[in-house]
């Protein structure tokens, strides 16, 4: 299982076993979303399963999570999406009701994202071998021919910028999850920042990079493109927004937020002299209002390195945990 959990082990397995094998040079570009070029266009593909456990959950179910997160995918690319695709695989027994419900949420996060499911596939498997539903979703969208988006874009001097508080999504499933109640407000961020992507691409922004920070977190995201950019990252602990009720719940679980899986929460790189207009056009935006810088990239000297300055003024290194955090998140 925690080679699929987004740390070391699953990392070690892409590397290892899967990318070899189909290695090539948009591939290996290691990104969100493929960019490929057709007909002098440049369009954005991307696919993703979800295994989520429990299928609903406070701020969204398996169906708006599928669609918002293939839409991030794109839009962290740059893409403006456009077309989504929808494949089920159905276990023997599961309630046509709680079907309906999810193809409806599904439905009206695309409607309200401007995309349409246009193909999709169906299978159902016997029973105590599917865990109720498993979605898989892919999506293409267009990218602006001046756009490039991409951790090799990453360069020394560029502020790390995040949109919104960490760790919502995953403390609300496993508190869901685990029937854990306390006084607490906790929502998954669940949400297609497809929108606010394109007001920061319209207003002209220069976005060296963006990832959305799903699996393994904040951390395994900068840690993921601090290798991919051969860069070094600093990042102020005091900085990152952080839900106080999130905060909390991970003091009592005994998880580090800066692991925990968002749904509504990306980073971006952009020259420090455009942070300014950055932060205000992000502020503008309802999935924006928390932004903030939260760090720098320091260079290419501890090439891959991503170091933490603690609010005790200590400097420490960010590694990919070898475990398994959460499950099921996503």
């Amino acid at each position: 299982m925690a080679h699929g959990g987004g740390g070391r082990m699953m990392q070690q397995l892409i590397d290892s076993v899967i990318q070899p094998v189909f290695s090539n040079d948009i591939l290996n570009q290691k990104h969100d979303s493929a960019v490929l070029e057709i007909n002098g266009s440049k369009i954005a593909m991307t696919t993703d399963s979800y295994v989520i456990d429990p299928l609903f959950f406070s701020g969204g179910n398996i169906g708006k999570l599928a669609v918002c997160g293939t839409l991030n995918d794109l839009a962290m690319s740059g893409a403006k999406p456009l077309y989504l695709s929808c494949a089920l695989i159905i276990e023997e027994g599961f309630a046509i009701k709680d079907l309906q419900r999810i193809l409806q949420s599904m439905q009206e996060t695309a409607r309200e994202s401007g995309v349409l499911i246009v193909t999709g596939d169906t299978k159902v498997v016997d029973n105590g071998k599917g865990d109720g539903l498993y979605i898989n979703t892919a999506g293409v969208g267009l990218i602006d021919d001046n756009l490039s988006v991409a951790p090799n874009n990453i360069q020394a001097g560029d502020h790390i910028i995040i949109n919104s508080d960490l760790a919502r999504h995953g403390i609300a499933i496993m508190l869901e999850r685990e029937g854990i109640s306390f006084d607490h407000n906790i929502q998954s961020d669940c949400a297609d920042v497809s929108a606010l992507v394109q007001k920061l691409v319209n207003s002209g922004v220069k976005l060296h990079c963006m990832r959305d920070l799903t699996r393994g977190g904040l951390a395994s995201g900068l840690i993921e493109l601090a290798g991919a950019s051969g860069h070094h990252f600093e990042i102020d602990e005091k900085s990152l927004p952080i839900n106080e009720d999130v905060k909390s719940a991970c003091e009592i679980l005994g998880f580090d937020p800066l692991y925990i899986a968002n749904e509504g929460c990306f980073v971006l790189f952009v020259p420090a002299t455009e942070s300014e207009k950055t932060l205000s056009v992000l502020h503008q935006h309802a999935l924006g209002k928390q932004a903030c810088v939260i760090g720098q990239v320091q260079g290419v000297h501890d090439k891959g390195v991503v170091t933490l300055e603690t609010a005790l003024g200590i400097s420490r290194v960010l590694e990919l945990f070898s475990g398994e955090q959460l499950p099921r998140i996503c």
